[in-house]
């Protein structure tokens, strides 16, 4: 059987897991839309009442994402139809996901072969639906770990000649630590080779809450601090979009817990970070409410909420576990608890707009983050994050996901990183 599996770390177990992953989503993709379409028809049949007018303050919680099960049923042979094609799809979904179940140890030891195009469609995937792949147990979901080259970091390959300095890259919403080599150019490969450092990448499941993968980056950099083979002395931080609430996220969470590593964190860099939240998430939640208005329109909201947990964290910029916590996620109102940056830590902010300068309407932003909320700056004191005007950058006609590969992005990283006296 062991000769079947596939060499641990083999493409071949990868590739099962995948599929195995894939036909999870598809059943219950089946079922749930099944179930959307029988609510449509079930509020047909019942001549559902009037359009209704939501209130802004309605605060009544929406279904959650997948769940049909409150949804309002169909009843007689009309029901029976739609209950055979749910529990059928099922069971072909339970047959088929138990007969790939004995590939699970081969899968778990996939990690060893990285394929770009693989894990940047997984890291999508899982940015989108990964806390529904994590409640259901699907072998797609992602597990934070530090990586170097799209593998594990084991640093003890490093021996005793690995350098004192770590520059820890962290990626923003649906992408991977691969993602961070963009255009043939890699922000942190550089930066590293001009500080003496060594670049370690996070990869992490975008669509989980950022306090969920703030805690897990901040015990995975204390696991780190415990086995690097020498004596770390310099931690450096660059977040791009996501990335940056997440490291925020680990810093506090680090120092609550009574970790090491926060005294070994000299920088940050938040690139295209949304402190204060982004506009589209928000929009986004307006739809919501939109779709409320009509009870024939309602039962599609399950699509419509599809969006992950870590997703909605974005409206406003949540960081911590009370920001969610017995709080409904599609919530309009800025419930958030203020975190202010780390203590002793020099922190820098790029915002970028998508049009030149002088353009009109490039002050809006890089097409997905308002200046304003990259730079951290708030209309309240206790949320404004106080960053002195030397320590932001505006770019001009770089759209968000070029903030990974411009140029003049990279210079500046350089200036503001580059330990005093060292060559370019």
């Amino acid at each position: 059987m062991t000769k079947q599996h596939g060499k641990p770390g083999s493409g071949k177990g990868k590739d099962l897991g995948d599929a195995r992953g894939g036909l999870r989503l598809v059943v219950e993709g089946a079922r749930h839309i099944t179930g959307v379409v029988e609510a449509l028809h079930g509020q047909i049949q019942r001549l559902a009442p009037r359009l209704r007018l939501v209130r802004a303050d309605d605060d009544a919680k929406p279904t959650q994402s997948f769940d049909t099960d409150e949804l309002p049923r169909t009843r007689g042979l009309t029901g029976m139809v739609y209950r055979s094609i749910q529990g059928g799809t099922q069971r072909i979904g339970d047959g088929l996901d138990g007969l790939l179940a004995p590939f699970d140890e081969a899968l778990n030891s996939a990690h060893l072969t990285s394929r770009p195009r693989r894990d940047a469609l997984v890291a999508a995937l899982n940015g989108v639906l990964g806390d529904h792949l994590l409640r259901s147990g699907n072998p797609l979901a992602i597990r934070l770990q530090l990586r170097q080259g799209g593998l594990p970091l084991v640093p003890a390959l490093l021996g005793v000649d690995a350098p004192r300095r770590v520059i820890l890259l962290v990626h923003g919403l649906c992408m991977s630590d691969l993602g961070w080599r963009r255009n043939s150019h890699d922000h942190g490969q550089l930066l590293a080779t001009c500080m003496g450092a060594s670049p370690v990448y996070v990869f992490y499941n975008s669509g989980l809450h950022v306090s969920i993968n703030g805690r897990a980056l901040a015990d995975a950099l204390e696991q780190m601090l415990l086995d690097w083979p020498v004596p770390l002395e310099d931690l450096t931080i660059v977040g791009h979009s996501m990335g940056g609430l997440v490291a925020r996220s680990a810093c506090h969470l680090a120092v609550q817990a009574g970790y090491q590593w926060p005294a070994r964190l000299r920088k940050m860099v938040f690139m295209g970070t949304p402190h204060h939240g982004a506009p589209l998430e928000r929009a986004g939640n307006w739809l919501d409410r939109v779709m409320d208005l009509s009870p024939h329109v309602a039962p599609f909201n399950q699509l419509s909420r599809l969006r992950s947990e870590g997703i909605t964290d974005l409206r406003h910029g949540r960081l911590l576990d009370a920001d969610w916590l017995d709080v409904n996620r599609f919530d309009h109102r800025d419930l958030r608890q203020a975190v202010p940056l780390p203590a002793g830590v020099v922190c820098y902010a790029i915002a970028s707009t998508a049009g030149e300068a002088g353009a009109s309407g490039s002050i809006r932003g890089d097409g997905l983050v308002p200046i304003d909320s990259a730079w951290g700056r708030h209309s309240d004191p206790a949320f404004d994050l106080g960053l002195p005007d030397d320590r932001c950058w505006l770019g001009h006609g770089i759209h968000h996901l070029d903030l990974l590969s411009d140029p003049a992005v990279y210079r500046r990283l350089l200036g503001w990183l580059q330990p005093s006296g060292s060559r370019r």
